[in-house]
């Protein structure tokens, strides 16, 4: 980078020093410019790569990994005839027709407390003391029985601690406490202002996760989660109120939904869960709803999915067009010739769509008719064209009704890709004959070969352009070391041209300030002797 010193020049000869320095070090000034593009095209071309090697490595590492394995190809459809019942086959599904009965649906225990009265008539405020508002007598206790086993919560006062100075009791003072205690201990929990109510409920469907209170029935029956029996308990002379008085009473009882296991019946064997969704020899049952007798009988039927299988296979060949499209575009683009990365001054006097279609251009071109690319191509083509023994026979992919496109009738992005016969999304074969579905429908087992053989090899092969070497890293297909250690060397390259650059720079300005310096002074001195003769 040339010196950022300010200089005042041609003062005394009235020369452009600037231009004619600029002039004198433009040769110095190209050569950092040119480096400067390389190591521009260096980078541009690392980001090229890095693109189309990403999505080399995903065909690889996730389509072909997975496709090579018979699981891919071994589908089953489970259809049922009441969607109150789902089923998702597992590898271990057997074809054929199953029964089953839906005897429960796995809920979560619920309580919707009664209204509370407040002391004063008016509305509890939840940031106020239970034991005022309420007048539930201070140190009363009420502990939740849930699934993580008992928890004892102390309305106001000090906890008892045992020996060692611990306690396993929470002392609450306001409503808001009290919520934040339930939810610690294992529950949901809320107050409703509005209504007055606190409502809970498990976090959990079945009945291992359900939940009841007990301890202090006056508490209890204040804070309005108290049982029917436990409001008969916290009233001691609740035999003698008149039928009426005890109804009313036992009206403040809080509304509980006990927690429940779902029951399904499959095959006569009775199987339970805490949710509704069932496990069983592999497969994955699980409950929607109950039916609207709940005695129906439910028929499961599995079967080949072959339209699953076929899938697998035409989602794998498209990953493989979009591919080989892609790579056979950067190979075969439009050359750049003519087309340099932009300097600073270039760059100013450009517009920004200017500038991007400029740098696009060469983007575009960085990997036209690389050797490497085209052997990545070719590596992939190439296991196309093979064939694999299935039964016997040696069979290849046209059997299936998968072939490319005419020579003719193609371009050169879309020459290696392959068409399914028969696929209605694709224009080109979506009138003859599928014979892959036929193939899937009738022999299931010889498609699974064919295409396990298939993915394993363009597997295998792809794997062997992505072998580490000195000049390329595991997993990449290009020389991404080499390109690496190059952009190493045009910084120092650059850095070294720049600083030749200054240098020069700098010995130019120097013989120019020398030469203002003598013209200064001989202007001086003719302005002196001018004088002498003006002074007569």
């Amino acid at each position: 980078m040339s010196s950022d010193l300010i200089r005042m020049t041609g003062l005394n000869s009235g020369l452009d020093t600037e231009s004619i320095i600029t002039a004198y070090t433009s040769k110095a000034s190209k050569k950092v410019q040119d480096a400067k593009n390389k190591k521009t095209l260096n980078t541009w071309t690392q980001t090229a790569w890095q693109d189309i090697n990403k999505k080399i490595f995903s065909f690889y590492n996730k389509t072909l990994s997975a496709n090579r394995m018979s699981q891919a190809y071994r589908k089953t459809k489970v259809t049922t005839s009441n969607s109150a019942l789902t089923v998702v086959a597992g590898a271990n599904a057997v074809n054929g027709i199953q029964t089953a009965k839906i005897k429960g649906l796995a809920k979560a225990a619920y309580m919707t407390g009664s209204q509370i009265e407040n002391a004063d008539g008016g509305k509890l405020d939840p940031t106020a003391k239970l034991t005022e508002a309420l007048g539930i007598t201070e140190g009363s206790t009420i502990t939740l029985n849930g699934k993580d086993g008992l928890k004892t919560i102390q309305i106001g006062g000090e906890a008892e601690v045992d020996s060692e100075g611990d306690s396993n009791t929470v002392v609450v003072n306001s409503m808001n406490e009290l919520v934040k205690a339930l939810k610690e201990s294992g529950v949901n929990a809320n107050f409703d202002e509005g209504n007055q109510r606190l409502f809970l409920s498990a976090k959990d469907t079945g009945t291992a996760n359900d939940f009841s209170f007990s301890g202090d029935a006056k508490a209890l029956m204040k804070l309005g989660i108290a049982t029917k029996d436990q409001i008969k308990e916290a009233i001691p002379d609740f035999g003698t109120l008149t039928e009426d008085e005890q109804k009313k009473m036992l009206e403040k009882a809080a509304t509980k939904i006990d927690g429940s296991n779902a029951k399904l019946e499959l095959n006569g064997a009775e199987f339970t869960s805490t949710s509704n969704t069932f496990i069983i020899n592999g497969s994955t049952y699980t409950i929607n709803s109950m039916p609207a007798d709940e005695d129906e009988e439910i028929s499961i039927t599995t079967q080949p999915d072959y339209d699953g299988v076929y899938n697998v296979i035409k989602d794998m060949l498209k990953e493989y067009n979009d591919l080989i499209g892609e790579m056979s575009k950067l190979y075969n683009a439009d050359s750049a010739k003519g087309y340099d990365p932009l300097s600073d001054d270039q760059k100013s006097a450009m517009s920004e769509k200017e500038i991007e279609e400029w740098e696009k251009k060469i983007k575009d071109s960085l990997l036209r008719k690389d050797s490497t690319l085209y052997d990545v191509t070719m590596t992939m083509v190439n296991v196309t064209n093979e064939g694999f023994m299935v039964n016997g026979k040696k069979m290849y992919l046209a059997d299936f009704g998968i072939a490319t496109g005419g020579y003719f009738d193609t371009d050169e992005e879309s020459r290696y890709m392959l068409h399914i016969d028969g696929d209605a999304d694709d224009t080109t074969t979506a009138t003859k004959d599928d014979k892959l579905k036929s193939l899937i429908a009738s022999d299931p087992e010889a498609v699974t070969s064919f295409f396990q053989q298939f993915s394993s090899k363009l597997y295998d092969d792809l794997f062997s352009k992505m072998g580490t070497s000195a000049y390329s890293s595991i997993y990449k297909v290009y020389n991404d070391k080499q390109l690496k250690e190059e952009a190493t060397e045009w910084d120092k390259k650059i850095a070294d041209l720049e600083k030749d650059l200054t240098d020069m720079e700098d010995r130019y300005y120097q013989k120019f300030s020398r030469m203002e310096t003598a013209l200064a002074k001989m202007n001086s001195k003719q302005t002196a002797v001018a004088g002498m003769f003006g002074g007569n």
